[in-house]
């Protein structure tokens, strides 16, 4: 099992910035993709960026692109997503992910991922 739990968020301007944190722990050897999807109110699970669990080869949603980056801290087992000129459609539940080498195949689906933090809140007024 991995456990991994979503740190930050919070209430932002349009135009600033937030870092959310992924702490993972438990059989972290077995992962091969870290990511990071989001939810709004009334819609879908989906897709804002994934790296591969040693940090390379960030991949990102067309609507975060430039805007946000996600990386990884092998060493203490942490991920992050650096979001940079925010505005409010980028409000949603933020979730990180884990996944092994199935993702491999669809690593933005979030059907791919086994593992998942609890979600942080992300608002941004405008």
């Amino acid at each position: 099992q991995v456990q991994l739990v979503d740190i930050g968020g919070g209430l932002v301007q349009a135009g600033g910035s937030l870092k959310l944190s992924c702490a993972a722990s438990g059989r972290t050897f077995d992962m091969a993709f870290m990511g990071w999807f989001r939810q709004a109110p009334g819609k879908e699970r989906e897709f804002v960026a994934t790296t591969t669990y040693s940090g390379d080869s960030p991949t990102y949603a067309d609507v975060v692109k430039g805007r946000f980056t996600i990386s990884r801290d092998t060493a203490k087992e942490m991920a992050y997503l650096q979001m940079n000129s925010l505005n409010p459609e980028d409000t949603a539940v933020y979730y990180c992910a884990a996944a092994n080498t199935r993702a491999a195949h669809s690593p933005r689906s979030p059907s791919s991922y086994d593992y998942w933090g609890q979600g942080t809140q992300v608002t941004v007024s405008s």
